[in-house]
């Protein structure tokens, strides 16, 4: 638990500075000592030139030229079973890719940033995102890792949109390298996307369901020979969204907080949403840390803040606010919160200790602070590669 209790005149730039000392002396310790290992170990060489070849027949084809990110369609992954969503792009003149969104989650992410929201939050983006990606990208945007696996093929490339880049996306946490698994579907993905393609360039409507919200989907079956692939229209699993636990609160420190702060004054505000700076400790993929700021309406001034890993956030939302109240000696005569999660885990205590709580759909002072925030640490964020 990291918690931090602040004086009335603290700033949102000293409040990035005391956020960075926690991020480099508490966050990354404590990351680095309960995260677990990637189990899936990283592509073989074999692998490597498997995804690099068919990468190359893809950029080839040039499928973009006569299909657009919202043709979509399905590949099923032969180990898993789980479906992923193929999305071919580069129609517009610009981000040539295949992107394969995984699951029923992948997939309603896709769609939620496609639904017209024309400039997606970094809250959206790093929420939703749930996809591999093999896209062709300018050569400054390619890592030491990129370059050695191109030199030791002997591969070359030259110009704008030229160089494979091969990135998976996983909801909180920054863009890496594939694992083994993920480039050996990757691989397949492609090949099937350029199968695909080359029947929808003849047959513009073989991706239109003729009734409900159905997907034709590439489904393999093992033969003496390999994988053999057959056409099958499939309808999405249902979204399986997270439960919001609230944990049991605490009677004896609520009692104690009930005695000695019997009056309720002002207006605070809560939310809680990704850090904009990632962490990463040694080899472990980089992740982005949720923040909880509470903000006193009136004043503008952040009364506390909370960094913890999106799990911890949830579980530890009640100890947050209780230690909030007995550091300041004070609670509100209202609560504003946004998010449905935030009203659940605070509604038990607001009812105990007679707090209104209000949801809003928008928090003034909040986003401030958290714009802010992000204007700070754009300046000062240290690339995590």
């Amino acid at each position: 638990m990291y918690f931090l209790c602040y004086n009335h005149n603290i700033s949102p730039g000293q409040a990035n500075k005391d956020l960075n000392d926690l991020l480099e002396k508490k966050l990354i310790r404590k990351h680095s000592e309960e995260v677990l290992k990637m189990n899936d170990k990283p592509p073989s060489i074999q692998e490597w030139k498997d995804l690099y070849e068919a990468a190359i027949q893809f950029k080839k084809m040039k499928c973009w030229d006569w299909m657009w990110d919202t043709d979509i369609f399905g590949v099923q992954n032969p180990l898993t079973g789980e479906i992923g969503y193929c999305c071919v792009m580069g129609g517009a003149g610009e981000h040539f890719a295949l992107a394969v969104y995984q699951g029923s989650e992948g997939l309603y992410g896709y769609l939620t940033l496609q639904s017209g929201k024309n400039h997606p939050s970094l809250e959206d983006i790093l929420s939703l995102q749930k996809c591999l990606m093999a896209s062709f990208e300018d050569r400054k945007y390619l890592q030491k890792e990129d370059f050695q696996l191109i030199k030791k093929f002997g591969l070359k490339f030259s110009g704008p949109d030229s160089w494979p880049l091969f990135r998976s996306y996983q909801p909180g946490c920054y863009p890496w390298y594939l694992t083994g698994e993920e480039a050996r579907y990757l691989t397949l993905c492609l090949w099937q996307t350029i199968d695909v393609s080359l029947r929808f360039k003849d047959n513009s409507e073989m991706l239109t369901p003729s009734t409900g919200n159905r997907y034709l989907v590439r489904v393999p079956k093992k033969d003496k020979t390999g994988l053999s692939w057959r056409d099958v229209w499939m309808e999405p699993l249902p979204l399986q969204k997270g439960e919001i636990i609230v944990e049991p609160i605490d009677t004896i420190r609520l009692e104690k907080i009930k005695r000695r702060i019997p009056y309720r004054q002002g207006v605070w505000e809560v939310d809680y949403f990704y850090y904009p700076s990632p962490i990463k400790e040694k080899e472990e993929r980089p992740f982005y840390p949720y923040i909880t700021l509470w903000i006193d309406q009136h004043s503008g001034f952040i009364l506390s803040h909370h960094l913890a890993k999106p799990a911890e956030c949830m579980s530890e939302f009640q100890k947050n606010f209780f230690k909030l109240a007995e550091n300041r000696k004070m609670l509100p005569q209202e609560i504003w919160v946004k998010k449905e999660e935030t009203f659940k885990l605070l509604e038990p205590i607001a009812s105990e200790l007679g707090i209104n709580l209000r949801r809003v759909r928008k928090l003034k002072m909040l986003e401030d602070a958290q714009a802010s925030m992000r204007k700070f640490t754009a300046g000062e964020n240290r690339d995590v590669i």
